[in-house]
């Protein structure tokens, strides 16, 4: 048992434990929580694990290589805990595991067994069910850099290096008409043309539906009204009178990058890349075959 706590180990070469397990759970808002198995609360690292949660955990199965580990928390749905409108907002998803076996007469006795994200979480009947995903999930996505004419930025990132707190970029309001969680209407939106908004962000800044946000599908005038368009409802109830920010949106061409941002140095695409009609001419059938650029 390479690695284990001396002292969690010393406990367990006994053949009597006194162990129980632990999860924190902190959610991608930064929102923290603490639970246990053991009938009683415990605490260590600056975190109240409760014992009244319910929370339990299915056996860790957990592999070498690059294979991932896959555990599953189940749970009752809580008022003051884990809550079903929080779980239908997406707030839990993506949000950070960590899982300890525990000496709770001595939790200093403690050896961390998992740490890693939510995964699919489902709700019946009053409780959920929680799939864990190990550290090594991350290592299943493809990486590498896109040779493609559009950006491939995200408008603000450390690539595109763009500062949205600029004058005439974003735009706070209250919600006027909200319909379906996905259009908002608004009398006007002074000072900023017609698809200044389009394929940018509305981020929620107060309600029930704080801190939530949608990719925006169409900004338009549509009878006198400005109207905004989310691809997706937001997952959770709006109403007139909310806060709200409407962040610029960008199609990720050369020519917005250049005269609407005026951001062209950070420009992540390659507009002259040829496209595949030309990359696939027979030489033969060009006519100019001098060997010169085939482009002028």
């Amino acid at each position: 048992m390479s690695g284990l706590n001396a002292g969690l180990q010393a406990h367990l070469e006994t053949g009597l434990t006194t162990t129980c397990r632990c999860w924190a759970l902190t959610r991608v808002d930064g929102v923290l929580f603490g639970f246990t198995d053991h009938d009683g609360d415990l605490s260590f690292e600056g975190i109240d694990f409760k014992a009244e949660s319910g929370l339990s955990a299915l056996a860790l199965q957990q592999s070498t290589g690059l294979s991932v580990d896959n555990t599953e928390a189940l749970g009752a749905l809580s008022a003051d805990v884990i809550r079903e409108d929080d779980i239908e907002a997406g707030r839990y998803d993506g949000a950070e595991i960590r899982a300890w076996l525990v000496n709770w007469q001595n939790v200093a006795e403690r050896q961390l067994q998992f740490r890693g994200t939510i995964g699919d979480l489902k709700r019946t009947d009053g409780a959920f069910e929680a799939e864990l995903r190990g550290l090594t999930e991350a290592l299943n996505r493809p990486l590498g850099r896109v040779y493609q004419k559009p950006c491939s930025a995200v408008l603000g990132d450390r690539n595109c290096k763009f500062d949205l707190t600029q004058p005439g970029f974003t735009n706070e309001r209250d919600v006027e008409i909200v319909e379906e969680r996905r259009v908002f209407r608004f009398d006007a939106l002074p000072g900023f043309e017609e698809g200044w908004f389009q394929f940018g962000r509305l981020v929620m800044l107060s309600g029930a539906a704080v801190d939530l946000s949608g990719s925006i599908k169409h900004d338009r005038i549509e009878d006198d009204e400005r109207v905004i368009e989310l691809w997706q409802p937001l997952r959770a109830e709006i109403v007139a009178g909310d806060r709200l920010r409407l962040d610029a949106g960008c199609d990720k061409r050369f020519e917005t990058c250049l005269f609407k941002f005026d951001n062209l140095l950070n420009y992540q695409g390659f507009p002259d890349i040829p496209g595949d009609d030309w990359t696939i001419t027979d030489p033969t059938k060009a006519g100019d075959l001098s060997g010169g650029s085939r482009r002028s």
